[in-house]
């Protein structure tokens, strides 16, 4: 059976390409809304992370009507970290949209994403995108796309795909690059022309692979992914497999079957070959796993996910001020919490820590991380966070570690501080080149050395760098290197912090508290330029005495504090030190909090 009114198709591309912006268009091309309907920007981006960060963090699934054809369409991320997201939805789709920024041209995640899709033989759309930016080198950019086609040994059938010109924002499409055209008719025609209908058997027995999981307050956990062979009805009897997993089968029932039909899910008795649909009814369920008849119990294979490359320990909080602000405290409760997590997103890895406290939980990257700690933090959750550390493997009796391969863009007169830093953490230099003003450089570098090295690239940069990581693969250990050159100013006491007391600090470095912050002993309150640990006391008071001098009413003038993100901490703290997070607070802090078995554990070391 060939669907001939049904197509599936991803869009792929590197972060900031333009992926969500063309789906609204796409989705009002497609008549998803009423006439005078009031619409959002980035629509597709549903999540209060995504809307405030301007990033898609979750794959997401939308239906567009084009006459008398129904095409699915899969916006996904472009941040590296998040490749796992794309990974796992490639098996439902039939071909992908390769999005390519008319200005930047192919970047890291670009060649990453089309990998996966050639590896999964899928038909691919080229579209350069942002035909309309001022800056715009659409010509150069379609050499670069055919160079990066052959590099990754493109058959002749790949190399001869349809390439269109595309405005997101402004809606149009057009063939030809000097061409501007009107409307997305020449995309959405392409999709139908070129990407192939699914196929499938309508009588055998059903196959359907679970590729993504959502849930409901209603009808709990939600499975989505498209059927690959026969008929999925509501309330058949199914069998849940998993081609990875020797448990035995486990039997359901379907309670209910939603198709998309543009922003939102509309329900269905039955579903056939080739659709993309999410059910209700099988609360077991996890990604990868396959819906079969009990009668043929046939689990299809899922994609390998790359492997996570970084870990951090997350831990009870145990701080002074632990319980205050937090709604989940306990280790039950954040265990539990992080293994409902590994469910919904494959290239999560969570293990039992050393301690009973303790988890260790391994991502793709920092921001992987950091929009888990987050989420969490958001929903009531209070828990302590260790520096990230990189994943080591042992190949042939060596040492690996991973590598990232660094793609930045910096005006021009600020490419030698940053060569100079990256040449210093032990970065290879592969490629340089120019584009207009700026400078583009290519790195391949450990990824450890990179830790903490974002906020001096934004200094060196003045805040016009551009800097994208893709994860490369494993080399031998390149040995050891110094990442952090500033140590910590530590509060030596409880209490509150006053202005004479920080007016008394602030010299010794940049303070991170402002006045009347509640402080504890072993908070970090500020950085110290020298590679050497403070202990300050910022609650310090003024004594009152009666002799008068000519400077005691002067004002305290105060440096305003540098407050962090979530982020900047996890760049900031050292292997000695923690973060705390609760819903309402970041604090940096040391693991052992008083300041004389803290010295004493540092003799011990040295």
């Amino acid at each position: 059976m060939i669907r001939e009114d049904l197509r599936n198709v991803a869009i792929i591309a590197h972060v900031d390409h333009g992926k969500t912006t063309l789906v609204d268009g796409l989705l009002e091309q497609g008549g998803a809304y009423h006439e005078n309907q009031s619409t959002t920007d980035r629509v597709m981006d549903s999540g209060a992370l995504e809307k405030e960060r301007g990033i898609t963090i979750l794959a997401k699934n939308t239906a567009i009507k084009y006459g008398d054809k129904k095409i699915n369409v899969i916006d996904t991320p472009g941040h590296a970290d998040f490749g796992g997201e794309v990974e796992r939805i490639l098996k439902m789709v039939n071909g992908v949209i390769l999005l390519v920024d008319a200005a930047e041209g192919p970047m890291p995640q670009t060649r990453f994403v089309l990998r996966k899709a050639m590896e999964l033989n899928h038909r691919i759309i080229v579209v350069v995108n942002k035909i309309d930016r001022p800056d715009a080198r659409v010509h150069e950019v379609i050499d670069e796309v055919l160079e990066l086609l052959i590099d990754l040994n493109a058959t002749d059938e790949q190399l001869d795909s349809p390439m269109l010109f595309c405005s997101g924002r402004a809606g149009t499409a057009s063939f030809s690059p000097d061409v501007e055209g009107t409307d997305l008719i020449p995309l959405l025609d392409t999709i139908i022309d070129y990407i192939p209908a699914p196929e499938g058997e309508e009588e055998e027995p059903l196959q359907l692979l679970v590729s993504s999981i959502d849930y409901s307050d209603y009808v709990g956990k939600i499975g989505i992914g498209r059927i690959e062979r026969g008929t999925l009805s509501v309330n058949q009897e199914v069998c849940v497999c998993n081609y990875h997993s020797e448990d035995a089968p486990r039997r359901a029932k379907i309670v209910s079957i939603y198709q998309f039909e543009g922003l939102s899910r509309s329900a269905c008795d039955t579903a056939t070959v080739g659709d993309i649909v999410c059910f209700s009814g099988v609360e077991q369920l996890s990604i990868g796993d396959t819906l079969c008849v009990p009668s043929c119990v046939e689990p299809l294979e899922f994609v390998k996910v790359s492997e996570p490359t970084m870990e951090m320990t997350f831990s009870v909080n145990d701080s002074p001020f632990a319980g205050r602000e937090g709604k989940f405290v306990t280790s039950r409760q954040i265990r539990d919490r992080l293994y409902k997590e590994t469910l919904k997103d494959v290239s999560l890895r969570v293990t039992d820590g050393d301690t009973t406290d303790s988890f260790k939980v391994a991502g793709r990257g920092e921001m992987h991380l950091s929009i888990l700690i987050e989420t969490m933090r958001r929903e009531g959750y209070e828990l302590c966070c260790s520096t990230p550390r990189v994943l080591y493997k042992t190949i042939d009796g060596t040492l690996h570690e991973p590598m990232e391969r660094v793609s930045i863009d910096v005006p021009g007169d600020c490419a030698g501080a940053v060569i100079q830093k990256l040449s210093a953490r032990k970065g290879e230099l592969l490629e340089m080149g120019t584009v207009g003003t700026r400078s583009r450089l290519e790195y391949l570098i450990p990824s450890r050395c990179l830790f903490g090295y974002r906020s001096e690239f934004m200094t060196d940069t003045k805040g016009e760098g551009i800097l994208n990581t893709l994860f490369d693969g494993y080399q031998p250990f390149k040995g050891e290197v110094v990442t952090r050159f500033t140590g910590s100013l530590i509060a030596s006491e409880d209490g509150e912090a006053t202005s004479y007391g920080l007016f008394n600090t602030q010299d010794r470095g940049a303070m991170f508290i402002g006045v009347q912050t509640p402080v504890y002993e072993g908070m970090i309150v500020g950085q110290c330029p020298k590679m050497e640990d403070i202990v300050v006391n910022v609650c310090k008071k003024k004594h009152l005495t009666a002799i008068r001098s000519k400077g005691a009413d002067e004002a305290l003038i105060l440096t305003p504090p540098r407050i962090m993100s979530l982020e900047q901490a996890i760049e900031y703290i050292g292997e000695d030190e923690l973060i705390e997070v609760t819903p309402k607070s970041i604090r940096l802090r040391k693991k052992i909090l008083n300041t004389q078995l803290r010295l004493k554990a540092q003799a011990k070391l040295k």
